[in-house]
């Protein structure tokens, strides 16, 4: 090898500067600063008035004492300050701290202890649960919580904090100084994994992450300049999967919304022109299952993002019919949301529609600026073979992984033994180099000695005409150890019984994976619409399984 390079050329401030996400925004307000930032009901923000909103919560936030490594928690749905905190908290060197707004009491008194938040952003449609958490506290160090106004809001207005949101940033400075962070590596945002038997975990995410994965999601969905973005996803998930950030590097439209209804959601495409949105299962089948009259005038071509379960046929056909192109990624909180895609190829369109279901309910592969993803053996951390058969564990390597879990070092170790982030995520890779994860390894049923995988299931459930939702779960069994056991959600006026449900099961399942139990009835779920199986668990009285 030559040795020329081998001179020192040093890392300075003219080559080298940190990745941050908060560059986006300033770049947006600067380039386009008339162009429209955000959409909520009939207010309009430009990208420069957003930017001069969100350099007055920084320069409030300075004044009352808050700074790098300081929280800042907010309960939020999908509003305007939602979108200003993903740069007004950061770029003091704070750290954003989204809260789940569909929690209990008692597990945001405790986040808001286990995050030694200072401040506390809250919309008046959270006030009463946030009082009652703000009881619950076990730390006594003083919190300033302020209270947001909506005009979209008409519910019960109770004020619980010291200042309105409006009234807080009309102190700050318009023309504070925007700083980027000296390290990239700097925590940016806080966000818990649901807890079930025990607390949740908080993940710490950095601006190198945050920035990349940001960009990454423009490069999957070849996203354009001033794109318009839906938000049906809630901003407090994996802080939106980033698209905040993403949509401020694209100078896009944030168009707001309140609540998850399909009148909604309909009525903002057609009258904002929408081009992008992403979302649960539950929400594309929310939108897929409406009244056809809600469906009239739509714009085709509009681009969704799903996550959280592979799409069966009936929601494909679904979203085709409605003239949207659904994109599946896979993810977790650790990863920032969405870390590979299931890139569609050329034919995939030709093909009928069940094997177009099979290819496209693969998890993929990687996304672009996510180093590596692996399917790897648990034990030996060597690659599986692409057979489309062998089983191991999916891991992560790479800009895009969390920091790490706040607080809880033990946790922190296991999750990134032997140089990977363990995803828990069981898979198999197939020749064409696509994932295709079979189940949580925690969710793998053993019968008979036979291991189930309940995504299997699962799959055959979705096919049946009158399924909306599916889950399943082991059921202990004195003969075999564990059966699977159904859980069903039918569409509104469908009348299938447990037998046409095992009939259908048995026409495309080796015996012994055949539910040997079916329950109807509305399935548990968690704000962002994933299916609470350690609930399911609990009521099929496999305890043991209950993940930790």
């Amino acid at each position: 090898m030559s040795p020329i390079f081998d001179q020192d050329l040093p890392r300075n401030a003219a080559n080298h500067a940190p990745l941050s996400p908060l560059s986006f925004i300033a770049r947006s307000a600067e380039v386009y600063p008339n162009r429209l930032a955000v959409v909520h009901g009939g207010l309009r923000r430009s990208w420069s008035g957003v930017f001069t909103r969100c350099r007055q919560l920084a320069s409030a936030l300075q004044q009352r004492g808050i700074g790098k490594g300081d929280t800042v928690a907010v309960m939020l749905p999908n509003t305007p300050p939602m979108v200003e905190a993903h740069f007004g908290i950061p770029v003091l060197g704070a750290v954003l701290n989204a809260l789940n707004t569909r929690l209990d009491a008692e597990t945001i008194a405790f986040m808001l202890d286990h995050g030694e938040a200072r401040v506390l952003i809250v919309d008046p449609e959270f006030a009463a649960i946030v009082k009652k958490a703000l009881a619950l506290r076990q730390s006594k160090a003083p919190l300033l919580v302020i209270d947001v106004e909506d005009a979209m809001y008409t519910g019960p207005v109770e004020r619980i904090g010291s200042i309105g949101y409006d009234e807080f940033l009309a102190g700050g400075d318009p023309d504070f100084a925007w700083r980027l962070p000296d390290d990239e590596w700097d925590a940016i945002a806080l966000n818990y994994t649901s807890g079930t038997t025990g607390n949740p975990k908080g993940v710490v995410y950095h601006h190198r992450g945050a920035a990349l994965n940001a960009l990454s999601n423009i490069l999957e969905w070849d996203m354009p300049k001033h794109a318009v973005y839906l938000w049906t996803l809630p901003m407090f998930h994996c802080n939106g999967w980033c698209f905040p950030w993403t949509l401020a590097a694209r100078a896009g439209v944030n168009v707001c919304l309140r609540k998850v209804e399909a009148k909604a959601i309909f009525e903002a495409i057609r009258a904002h022109g929408v081009t992008h949105y992403c979302g649960a299962p539950i929400v594309h089948g929310l939108l897929v299952n409406a009244p056809d009259e809600l469906k009239q005038g739509l714009p085709r071509g509009v681009k969704a993002m799903v996550a959280g379960a592979a799409p069966p046929a009936s929601m494909i056909e679904g979203m085709e019919a409605l003239g949207f192109d659904l994109t599946h990624v896979y993810g977790l909180t650790e990863v920032y949301g969405p870390a590979t895609v299931c890139a569609v190829q050329e034919g995939w369109d030709q093909l009928e529609i069940g094997e177009r279901a099979r290819l496209n309910a693969r998890q993929g592969v990687r996304y672009h600026l996510e180093r590596d993803v692996c399917v790897l053996d648990a034990a030996t951390l060597q690659p599986v073979p692409s057979d489309g058969e062998t089983m191991g564990e999916i891991m992560f390597r790479g800009n895009i992984a969390m920091k790490g879990y706040l607080k809880n070092p033990k946790a922190t170790e296991e999750a990134f033994a032997g140089g990977w982030f363990h995803s828990g995520d069981l898979a198999v890779v197939y020749p064409d180099g696509y994932i295709k994860i079979k189940d949580r390894s925690k969710d793998i049923i053993i019968s008979g000695g036979e291991n189930i995988s309940s995504i299997e299931v699962e799959d055959v459930l979705y096919r049946h005409p009158d399924v909306l939702a599916a889950a399943v779960v082991a059921r202990p069994d004195v003969k075999w150890g564990e059966t699977p056991c159904a859980f069903v959600e039918l569409k509104a006026g469908a009348a299938t019984t447990a037998e046409d449900i095992v009939a259908h099961c048995k026409k495309h399942l080796a015996g012994f994976k055949v539910p040997r139990a079916v329950v109807f009835g509305e399935l548990p779920k968690t704000s962002t619409g994933k299916i609470q199986k350690f609930e399911l668990r609990k009521q099929a009285g496999s305890a043991v399984a209950i993940d930790v």
